[in-house]
């Protein structure tokens, strides 16, 4: 039975509904890692440092996780930290596709290693971190989307760019 998970994405920034799939998968796994993509082709708007550290702050004290950078091929790190799943979150219909699609091309590059979709609490379902960039930047209230210290974060670096 695999121990170590990986749960790769952009974290864009992170979300409530990010940690909640963290949560999940911990109740899962012994380890789960966090592995925030480099992906230059999504212009993201933090940099995979301040990515990075937000994660770290955001899972202070959830025991079994840890979080990484990476670039490159997700199936390749997750060899390299000897982690046999993959946690993908689907929210909506609408995600299934691309993730399924994702899934199975992993699992061609690497068929020991499977994913497993997990569907964050109810509350979370829509949120995206797409969305709340741009509500954000259109000056919507989102503090109840991510961590305190995220929308101080989002906030800042959305003045900086006026």
């Amino acid at each position: 039975m695999c121990q170590v998970a990986l749960y790769p994405g952009t974290f864009d920034p992170v979300t409530n509904g990010h940690i909640d799939l963290i949560c999940r998968a911990r109740e899962i796994f012994n380890k789960v890692i966090v592995a925030v993509a480099y992906n230059p082709h999504k212009k993201p708007l933090f940099s995979v440092e301040e990515r990075v550290a937000m994660l770290k702050k955001a899972t202070a004290g959830m025991e079994g996780v840890s979080v990484r950078s990476f670039d490159g091929l997700v199936v390749d790190f997750a060899h390299k930290m000897k982690a046999g799943v993959l946690v993908r979150g689907v929210r909506m219909l609408s995600d299934f596709e691309y993730e399924f699609q994702m899934a199975l091309t992993n699992r061609k590059l690497a068929g020991d290693i499977e994913t497993i979709f997990l569907m964050p609490h109810e509350s979370y379902s829509y949120l995206s971190a797409r969305l709340i960039k741009e509500a954000a930047s259109l000056g919507a209230d989102f503090s109840d989307f991510v961590p305190d210290f995220v929308a101080q974060a989002l906030r800042k670096k959305l003045c900086r760019r006026k």
